[in-house]
């Protein structure tokens, strides 16, 4: 097939389809050769054409270019390298391999695509990733835009694309079962729950099979590269431009629905794993000391601060300017609202893998203006040692709370020493959080679960993980859970059992959103999914992660209750204020304070295990008196009376998780009545007074 080609730019970066043709840039400092490969479809066991790029005229500085004429929208192509293969210095060039290139905004992977192909020597052209040139003009955005909703009024849910409707129970077709489109049916469920953002487990196109022998990858963290939406969750396997497109159709359609679109997103390594077992997909086979951080005193090694073999190095110019584009690509072009950034703590190091005080690409994220409007979520550690929650950079930067997590973990356990550091959570943890006069508190994302670790159902259901199905004798997977069984490990058919369980979700749910900062849900807790103990599904594609859909009727009560509960919180003022509550009387700020058994008595001691607080709203005046009791027997606790504006009022009871469903939590008019005086809690129970 003729094929006419010129010149080219060094910019922009990627395939750039113009009027009459496309432009292809890639970076490659080392390479001696660069061939660009050209093929008719997804399938084509050979390219077409192969344009081999001269150095003298497709080369300016490190940056590979070529204009193709008549080729666009749709077009499949790929690279390779030419160079040193020696490893110990660092060169990995390897002419054999077909590279994926990392500005593709698609990526397909056929039936013949394999791992090993990418790993053993030899040609795997037939078995390779290959990258589609995508033209984003050509989708009618309507006039969607990012929603760009304030943290306080945020309800983050947790999901996975695929595994969100990927079970049987969803009731949709085999096509449609684990795809963007089928998140798009769902909505309505969501719409119901209340959420207000979801947080999306990696979609950037990743390697399925980066897994130990005989499982899948199912969470996604390790991607191919930064740009391209993961094929496998598209409905339309046949034409590899779909992913684009019905990614877009998703977030059209979430934020027709009020919902925001987060993404977990993994800039800290790639599925390059490991230098020796590990395969060579793009970046290692284009310039490996440019992307990853490597020991340069000993033969090259690649340095692991991730836990997975590789770490990113995200603090070179070349990686950061890479990161930056793709971050804006996902706004400008994608509409996501906002990322969370997996072990945001490695992005800190500089290239030799040192902490930095004032890590570039994070201040870049933080002052840059596209990203201006666009939610920011570090998990603020990695997997070397780095814990910089409360402390990383920035004034804009949100983070998971890990700390929130574990301390209630423990006091709703009925840990010692807790009732300190939980008033200190409750209150959007300031003792964590310094700058509290000019850091808004809901940057603090509560959470008591998430995708890492158990359920809530299991962690009240098991004291120890039970992860034999990943096939790593139980070694992978968090030792400390903080969690309980109750009694008996895993299912029970003990009624009091059952019931204390059922009680200390709800307990759980209830301190998370009557907390300051921004609550997160994990896919599934409102209606107590399980994963039988096992605290690191990260490979368990099947029913075991995915919803399964007969739950929001099996567990309808618990569903209740959580929606109720976030509808609790997005009706009060004094969950969406943007300023710490204060101890004292301040403009604009809820009043919060402390109180024990006995009314305006606290206890404080390390055994003490109730404790009560009292909100008062600055604009109506409304009181919210919250008694939390994490001990074994039942305690009374004083009652005061409440007042509005210096009138005294009455209670109503809103919530008392030691009632059984639906008295456990009703509506304002159904409300019963508490009178001043006292009011016993049943053992390990909480319970909500609102004052009108």
């Amino acid at each position: 097939m003729s094929v006419k080609y010129s010149k080219g730019n060094s910019y922009p970066l990627g395939a750039t389809v113009k009027k009459k043709g496309t432009n292809f840039c890639i970076y490659s400092k080392g390479a001696t050769a660069i061939e660009l490969l050209l093929f008719a479809d997804k399938d084509s066991p050979r390219p077409y054409h192969v344009i081999r790029l001269n150095p003298e005229t497709n080369k300016t500085f490190y940056y590979w270019h070529v204009f193709v004429e008549g080729v666009g929208h749709g077009q499949v192509y790929g690279y390779r390298a030419f160079g040193d293969f020696l490893p110990e210095k660092g060169q990995w060039y390897d002419g054999s391999k077909v590279l994926v290139d990392p500005y593709a905004k698609a990526v397909c992977m056929n039936d013949k695509y394999s791992r090993k192909a990418a790993i053993r020597p030899g040609d795997n052209c037939l078995h390779a990733l290959k990258s589609i040139v995508i033209d984003d003009s050509q989708y009618d955005w309507e006039d969607d835009k990012p929603l760009s909703r304030p943290y306080s009024k945020t309800i983050i849910y947790e999901m996975h694309v695929a595994g969100f409707t990927k079970d049987p129970s969803s009731g949709l077709s085999d096509e449609m079962r684990g795809t963007y489109k089928g998140l798009i049916e769902k909505i309505p469920y969501l719409q119901e729950l209340g959420i207000t953002a979801v947080e999306l487990l990696p979609i950037y196109q990743f390697d399925p099979h980066d897994a130990p022998k005989g499982r899948i990858n199912y969470w996604g963290y390790s991607p191919v590269n930064f740009f391209a939406p993961h094929s496998a969750y598209a409905m339309d396997q046949n034409d590899p431009t779909s992913p684009v497109n019905e990614f877009k159709d998703m977030v059209k359609a979430l934020h027709k629905a009020g919902i925001e679109v987060i993404l977990d997103v993994v800039y800290n390594h790639t599925t390059e794993v490991g230098p020796k077992a590990g395969p060579t997909i793009n970046f290692k086979g284009l310039d490996a000391t440019t992307y990853y951080i490597t020991d340069k005193n000993n033969n090259y090694e690649f340095l692991d601060f991730s836990g997975c073999g590789n770490s990113f190095n995200a603090n070179h110019s070349v990686v950061r300017r890479m990161i930056m584009d793709s971050l804006r690509y996902w706004v400008s072009e994608m509409h996501v609202d906002g990322f969370r950034f997996d072990l945001a703590s490695v992005l800190s190091r500089d290239e030799e893998g040192r902490p930095l005080e004032n890590p570039p690409i994070l201040w870049e994220i933080e002052s840059d203006p596209i990203l201006a409007g666009t939610k920011m979520i570090a998990e603020a550690w990695d997997a070397a040692g780095l814990y910089q929650v409360g402390s990383f950079v920035g004034d804009r930067w949100s983070e998971w709370n890990g700390v929130y997590r574990d301390v209630l973990r423990r006091f709703v356990k009925g840990d010692m020493d807790q009732i300190g550091p939980f008033a200190g959570c409750v209150e959007g943890s300031h003792h964590i959080f310094q700058d509290q006069e000019h850091r808004d508190p809901n940057r603090s994302i509560n959470f008591i679960t998430c995708h890492d670790g158990f359920t809530m159902n299991d962690l009240v259901s098991y004291d120890q993980k039970h992860n034999l199905d990943n096939g790593e004798n139980n070694n992978d997977g968090s030792n400390d859970n903080f969690s309980w069984n109750h009694g008996e490990e895993g299912l029970s058919d003990q009624p009091q059992i059952n019931n204390l369980r059922e009680r200390q979700i709800k307990n759980f749910f209830t301190l998370l959103l009557l907390s300051q900062g921004t609550p997160m849900i994990l896919m599934g807790d409102e209606v107590r999914k399980t994963q039988n103990g096992n605290n690191n599904a990260y490979c368990q594609d099947n029913g075991l992660s995915w919803f399964n859909w007969d739950d929001p009727q099996n567990n309808a009560e618990s569903l209740r209750f959580v929606k109720e509960l976030i509808q609790f919180n997005l009706k009060h003022g004094v969950f969406q204020t943007e300023r710490f509550w204060s101890s004292k009387a301040r403009a604009r700020r809820p009043i919060i304070s402390w109180h024990g058994v006995e009314f305006d008595y606290p206890d404080w001691k390390g055994n003490s295990h109730a404790i009560g607080y009292m909100l008062t709203s600055p604009n109506t005046g409304e009181q919210l008196y919250i008694m939390v009791n994490t001990y074994w027997e039942p305690l009374s606790f004083e009652i005061p009376e409440p007042t509005i504006n210096n009138t005294k009022t009455q209670w109503k009871r809103m919530i008392d998780t030691g009632l059984p469903s639906p008295q456990d939590i009703v509506h304002f008019d159904d409300a019963v009545l508490i009178v001043p005086g006292h009011y016993t809690l049943a053992p390990r129970s909480v319970v909500v007074l609102q004052s009108f």
